[in-house]
């Protein structure tokens, strides 16, 4: 038998990496602090798009590798949460976007900005299709509270911005995104307005749960609990786009904070005083989602590299 595997982190990361290994023949646990449903991971927008996210070199294969993925998930989205949505990235243009937009088909210029046919991504939905999966890979979710790295043969740390005080990694520090859901007053396409000088962005996506309004990007808050002024700033900002959404039912707040490290993804791998295997896969920003497929495989090749099948 090989050896088991513990993957840290029940958030899309640390559960899309375990089931690349489950379903390559490892054993595979998953230790998750928190139950997958209240992750990070969980509060996501969720829409595919390289954001807040380095080193740029390498982001766009990784991108590009889960588009494939979500792809093909998207045949089936009452199943996965993954939908191809239609939308528009307001006041940008094709030549501000990296190499990795010659690979999205459809992306194109509009005279607002970008448009494109992008997955769109339930997440709670999602988060529960990928438990299933590992679960029928032969893979297992355990609720844990870690006071330290564990000490075994292979651990994969996926714990996002845990990674701070788990490692420690004082390079992972959180961005608080602040979120609101709303009645869909009948809006079909996704939007999103960036401004990089601002702590305040506007975007709105269509989910089956209700249209999810946001946001912010507020760097080294920690604050989890929702903002009443801030809400009212959000849908605000959204009806100046769409002015039926100022009439809409609030159906929720949201607060989630970005893994966002300074030095980019960290994706290696390093050998414990024990002698054990430790990869790191940790420190995607505001694109877990988008980058989640490609990181996974490549920090699940270094896991494997030294594990032989069962």
């Amino acid at each position: 038998m090989s050896e088991q595997m513990i993957v840290l982190g029940g958030g899309v990361i640390g559960l899309t990496t375990a089931v690349v290994l489950a379903e390559s023949g490892r054993q595979v646990r998953v230790w998750s602090r928190d139950p997958v449903g209240e992750t990070t991971s969980a509060v996501a927008g969720a829409l595919w798009w390289p954001y807040r996210i380095e080193p740029a070199g390498r982001v766009g294969d990784w991108a590009l590798a889960s588009l494939r993925v979500y792809e093909e998930l998207a045949a089936d989205p009452g199943r996965t949460g993954v939908r191809l949505v239609e939308g528009l990235q307001s006041g940008l243009t094709l030549s501000e976007l990296g190499p990795w937009a010659a690979g999205v088909a459809g992306l194109r210029e509009s005279p607002d900005g970008v448009r494109a046919r992008i997955p769109l991504i339930d997440m709670p939905v999602h988060l529960a299709w990928l438990r299933a999966r590992l679960e029928a890979a032969g893979g297992t979710v355990e609720i844990r509270e870690l006071d330290g790295l564990p000490d075994a043969p292979v651990v994969v740390n996926c714990t996002g911005l845990g990674a701070r005080t788990l490692v420690p990694d004082p390079g992972v520090r959180p961005v608080r995104g602040q979120l609101v859901v709303v009645e869909n007053p009948g809006i079909s396409e996704w939007y999103t307005s960036v401004d990089h000088s601002s702590s305040d962005t506007t975007y709105f996506f269509p989910q089956p749960y209700g249209l999810l309004l946001g946001g912010t990007a507020q760097d080294d808050d920690w604050d989890l609990a929702p903002d009443p002024r801030v809400a009212e700033g959000i849908v605000a900002r959204c009806a100046r786009v769409r002015p039926e959404i100022a009439g809409a039912r609030v159906l929720a707040h949201r607060v989630g904070l970005r893994p966002v490290r300074d030095a980019g993804v960290r994706i290696e791998a390093e050998t414990t005083a024990s002698g054990g295997l430790l990869v790191h896969n940790y420190g995607h920003g505001g694109a877990g989602v988008t980058v989640a497929w490609g990181c996974a495989r490549e920090a699940a090749a270094l896991a494997a590299s030294r594990t032989p099948l069962r």
